[in-house]
C-alpha cells in the first residue's frame, strides 16, 4: 500500500505480495491468507482501513469520495463501481478500459477479475464485446456475459453504446446504459426505434445516482457484515 500512494486494490496486493513474503505462493490457499490477514486487521487493528468494495489503505490515508471526483473522471468511476458492484456479486467482470484511472490510485485493470473474455462465441462477436464497458460473465466453464454497461457521458454517444450491447443480442444478456438523469427520456424515445423496439424489455437504464447508491449499499452491508462476522 505504501509503495502504491497509501491504498491498493486486493488485485495489486496480490500482484506484489511475492516482493515482500517471497514464498508466500508456494502455499496452496496464499490468497485466502492475504485475505485472512486483511480481515482481521480491520476488524481488530489499527494499521488498514477499507476505502471501496476491494479497495484497502493505510489508516492515515485521505480516500477519494465519489462525489467530489472531477467530471472528466466520470465515465470510468462509473465503469469502476459497475466492475466492483459485479465482483462483490460473484460474477467475472471484464472492462474495455483497463488503464483508466478509476480511484485511489487505482486503475480499472486492478479491479476486473479477468483480463480478456471467454471466447464464448464466434471471433466476430467476441471482438466486438471486448468494446463493451463494463461485462459480468457468470463463474463456470462455460461462461457467457450475463450482464453488460455502457456509460454514457455524452448523448450523442448512446445510439453507439446501444449498439454495441446489441452485438449480445442473441444470448441471455441484460444491456444496462448508465447516464445522467436528464438523458432518460432520451434513451426512451430511442428503445421505441424499429430496430430496438423487439428488445427493449432488455435494456434498462440507471441514472449516475442510482449506482453511486447501490455502491454506497453494498460497502455499507459490507461493513456490516465485517463487524458481525468478523
Amino acid at each position: 500500500m505504501t509503495d502504491n500512494g497509501g491504498s491498493a486494490s486486493l488485485q495489486i496486493i496480490y500482484d506484489n505480495i511475492e516482493k515482500y513474503y517471497g514464498n508466500i505462493k508456494h502455499s496452496k490457499d496464499w490468497k485466502e491468507g492475504v485475505r485472512g490477514v486483511l480481515y482481521r486487521e480491520l476488524a481488530h487493528g489499527t494499521r488498514f482501513k477499507k476505502v471501496g468494495l476491494s479497495i484497502y489503505a493505510l489508516s492515515g490515508y485521505q480516500e477519494e469520495h465519489i462525489e467530489a471526483m472531477p467530471k472528466a473522471r466520470v465515465h470510468s468511476i462509473m465503469e469502476g463501481l459497475c466492475l466492483e458492484l459485479g465482483n462483490t456479486k460473484h460474477y467475472d467482470t471484464f472492462t474495455a478500459d483497463p488503464s483508466a484511472i478509476y480511484k485511489d490510485n487505482t486503475c480499472l485493470g486492478n479491479i476486473a477479475t479477468l483480463s480478456d473474455i471467454p471466447n464464448f462465441s464466434y471471433a466476430q462477436i467476441v471482438r466486438q464485446a471486448r468494446f463493451i464497458d463494463v461485462l459480468w460473465f457468470n463463474k463456470s466453464d462455460l461462461a457467457f456475459p450475463q450482464f453488460a454497461f455502457e456509460v454514457v457521458d455524452s448523448i450523442g454517444t448512446l445510439n453507439g453504446a446501444l449498439n454495441r450491447c446489441f452485438q449480445l443480442y442473441h444470448f441471455r444478456t441484460r444491456f444496462n446504459i448508465i447516464a445522467p438523469e436528464k438523458y432518460q427520456c432520451k434513451f426512451s424515445q430511442t428503445l421505441n426505434l424499429e430496430i430496438y423496439k423487439p428488445h427493449k424489455e432488455r435494456f434498462r437504464f440507471f441514472s449516475y445516482d442510482e449506482i453511486i447508491e447501490s455502491y454506497k449499499i453494498a460497502l455499507d452491508n459490507e461493513r456490516m457484515e465485517s463487524k458481525l462476522f468478523g
